[in-house]
C-alpha cells in the first residue's frame, strides 16, 4: 500500500487542470454573449465582481498548480516488463540467482550422526578419525609441522555409506556441514557453475571450521579435453574454479572438503593430485561380520521374535550394501505390521529378502499350467547343476512365485565372501546359468524366451574371461579392453578400434567355445540326474517354493560330497 506523501504528490498537479477549466468557463461565459451581439445580456448574466472573483481564483489555481509541477521531483521511469520465455512462458531467473550456490547448510543444528551410527566400514572410520582430531585440536598437528589433508575422496559403490560417513565426521567434530551435489554446479550458462563454487567456498570460510561435502563429484570433475560444446566448456570452467579454490585454502582455515564418487576412473588427474584430494578412502560391500553389525544396528529398538538369527541372515545377504540391509529390516518391519504381528519373525525377514533381491510378489500375474511347468523345470535345472558342481555357489532356495519381471528365481549363495574369481569358478557359474536353458530343451524339446537373461549373463562372463582376465588358452594372457567395453564399442556394439578384425573374430570364437563347453557340462549333469530333475520339479509345482533340508533331500547326494 502506498504512503500519504505519494498520494498528496499525485493530487497537487490536478489543481492546475482545475484552474484551466475554470478560466475556460469564464472566458466562454463572457465571449459567447458578446459574439451574439448581446453585450447587455452578457453583462446582465454576469456581474463584474463575480467575474473578477472567478477569473482571479482560476488564475491563482493555475499558478499554484504550475508551481507545484515545476518543483515536483521527476517521476521514475516505468520498468519495462522482462521478456518472457517463448518456450515455457516463464520469466528468466535474475542474474544474482544464477550465481548462488545451492547448498543445503546445517549450521544451527549440527549433524547428530556419529561413528557409532556407522558400522561395517572399520578401515574407513580409522582413516577419517584423523580428520576429526584435526578439527577438534588443530594445534596438536601444527606443533609437529603436520598438515591435515585438504580433501578426502570417498570411493565406493552406491549404498555403501559415503554420505553417512561424511555426516559422521561432522557430527564427531561438532562443526557445520555444508552439503551439495556435483550436478548442482553444472548449468547451461557459462560461468554460472564457477560462480556457485566461489559462493560455496566463501560460505565455508565464514563458518570455519566446517566440512564441505560434494556428492557425485564425477558430474563436474570429469577429465578435461576431447569435448566440444558450450556445456563441456561450462563444466571445465567449473572444475577449474574448484581446483583454484582448493589450492587457495589457507593453512590456517579449518575447512576440509569431502567428496564422494563411484566413478574414480573418470576424474581429472589434477583433482586427485596431492594438495587437493590428498587421501582416498575406499569403501566396499561389507563382509559377513560387517553385515551382521549393520543388521544389529538397524534392528536396535525393534521387537524381534526368538527365531530371528542375525548371523544366519548375514550369511544369506552376501553382496548387499548397507543401504540395502537397512531397507531389508524396514521391509520386514512393514510386513510384520501389515500382518498385525507384535514381533518381527524370521518369516518376515525371508519375505523381505525376496522383495529386496527379486522384487515384490506379483499376485496379479497368474501363470498358466504350461508356463508354471516350464518355469519349474527351468529353475530346477539351475539348482541341480549348481548342486552337482563343487566350485559353484550353494543352492539356498527355489521359487516359481512371480516377482518383479521374473517368473521364478533360484537363490545361490557362496560358502564365504568372495573377492577373487578363479577360472573354474567362472566355468561353474556359466554352467549353472545354462542349466535352465538345457532343462527346457531336454524336457520340452524346445526353449523359451525365459532363458534370455541367463544367456546374457553367461555371455558377458565368458567375454570378461577372454578380454579382461586373460583366461583364454588360445589368445593367452592379454587384456583386449578396459572394464566396461569388453573389446566392443559400448555405444554401437562394434569392435573397439584397439582390436583388429582378426583378433575380434578370435575373441568371438573363444567366447563361443566357452559357452559351448558350459552347455555341454550342464547337459551331462541333467541327463545323468534326470530322476532328480523330475522329482524336484513336480514337488516345486505343488509347493511353489523349496528351500533348506527339504530342497537338498530332493536334489539328492552328490559325488563330490560323498567323496569328501
Amino acid at each position: 500500500m502506498r504512503n500519504d506523501s505519494n498520494s498528496s504528490e499525485r493530487m497537487l498537479p490536478s489543481l492546475g487542470m482545475i484552474g484551466l477549466l475554470m478560466v475556460a468557463v469564464a472566458l466562454l461565459s463572457w465571449a459567447v454573449p458578446t459574439l451574439m451581439g448581446g453585450v447587455v445580456a452578457g453583462l446582465a448574466a454576469w456581474s463584474e465582481s463575480a467575474r473578477a472573483w472567478l477569473i482571479g481564483g482560476a488564475i491563482a489555481a493555475v499558478l499554484v498548480g504550475t508551481l507545484v509541477m515545476l518543483l515536483r521531483h521527476p517521476a521514475e521511469p516505468r520498468e519495462r516488463p522482462a521478456p518472457r520465455d517463448l518456450h515455457h512462458g516463464a520469466l528468466p531467473p535474475p542474474a544474482r540467482v544464477l550465481g548462488q550456490s545451492h547448498v543445503r547448510s546445517i549450521t544451527t543444528e549440527r549433524p547428530t550422526t556419529t561413528f557409532n551410527d556407522v558400522v561395517g566400514v572399520e578401515e574407513a572410520r580409522e582413516e577419517l578419525q584423523e580428520v576429526v582430531e584435526f578439527l577438534k585440536c588443530p594445534a596438536k598437528f601444527a606443533a609437529v609441522g603436520a598438515r591435515i589433508p585438504k580433501g578426502v575422496l570417498l570411493i565406493g559403490p552406491p549404498g555403501c555409506g559415503k554420505t553417512l560417513l561424511a555426516r559422521a565426521v561432522a557430527g564427531e567434530a561438532g562443526v557445520p556441514f555444508l552439503a551439495t551435489s556435483g550436478s548442482e554446479f553444472v548449468e547451461l550458462y557459462v560461468g554460472v557453475g564457477a560462480a556457485r563454487v566461489r559462493t560455496l567456498f566463501q560460505e565455508a570460510r565464514k563458518q570455519a571450521p566446517c566440512i564441505v561435502f560434494v556428492d557425485e563429484i564425477d558430474a563436474v570433475g570429469r577429465r578435461r579435453g576431447g569435448h566440444v560444446g558450450v556445456s563441456h566448456e561450462e563444466r571445465e570452467q567449473t572444475l577449474n574454479q574448484i581446483l583454484v579454490e582448493m589450492d587457495g585454502f589457507d593453512q590456517r582455515t579449518n575447512v576440509i572438503l569431502l567428496a564422494a564418487t563411484n566413478r574414480p576412473d573418470v576424474l581429472d588427474p589434477a583433482l586427485l593430485r596431492p594438495g587437493r584430494f590428498d587421501r582416498q578412502v575406499m569403501l566396499s560391500h561389507p563382509d559377513t561380520e560387517g553385515r551382521r553389525a549393520i543388521l544389529e544396528l538397524h534392528t536396535r529398538g525393534k521387537p524381534l521374535a526368538p527365531d530371528v538369527d542375525l548371523a544366519r541372515l548375514a550369511r544369506q545377504t552376501s553382496g548387499l550394501t548397507g543401504a540395502e540391509l537397512e531397507n531389508l529390516v524396514n521391509e520386514a518391519a512393514i510386513l510384520a505390521a501389515r500382518r498385525s504381528q507384535l514381533q518381527i519373525r524370521h518369516a518376515e525377514f525371508e519375505e523381505a529378502l525376496d522383495r529386496v533381491v527379486a522384487g515384490p510378489r506379483r499376485k496379479s500375474r497368474v501363470l498358466s499350467t504350461r508356463e508354471k511347468r516350464i518355469t519349474a523345470y527351468h529353475e530346477v535345472g539351475h539348482a541341480l547343476v549348481a548342486h552337482c558342481l563343487p566350485r559353484a555357489d550353494r543352492v539356498q532356495k527355489i521359487s516359481i512365485v512371480s516377482r518383479g519381471v521374473m517368473g521364478g528365481y533360484t537363490r545361490l549363495l557362496p560358502d564365504e565372501d568372495r573377492n577373487l574369481w578363479s577360472k573354474s569358478e567362472f566355468e561353474a557359474a556359466m554352467a549353472c546359468a545354462m542349466g535352465g536353458h538345457v532343462a527346457e530343451s531336454l524336457v520340452f524339446g524346445e526353449v523359451t524366451s525365459g532363458a534370455s537373461n541367463d544367456l546374457q549373463k553367461a555371455t558377458e562372463m565368458a567375454r570378461r574371461m577372454v578380454c579382461l582376465y586373460g583366461m583364454s588358452e588360445k589368445l593367452g594372457a592379454v587384456a583386449f579392453a578396459s572394464d566396461g567395453t569388453l573389446g566392443y564399442n559400448s555405444t554401437f556394439g562394434e569392435p573397439s578400434p584397439t582390436v583388429s578384425p582378426e583378433v575380434a573374430r578370435a575373441i568371438d570364437e573363444e567366447v563361443h567355445d566357452l559357452l559351448a563347453q558350459a552347455r555341454s557340462r550342464a547337459v551331462a549333469i541333467l541327463t545323468a540326474r534326470r530322476d532328480a530333475l523330475e522329482r524336484t520339479a513336480q514337488q516345486l509345482i505343488e509347493d511353489e517354493t523349496l528351500e533348506g533340508p527339504e530342497l537338498l533331500r530332493l536334489l539328492g547326494p552328490t559325488e563330490w560330497e560323498q567323496a569328501a
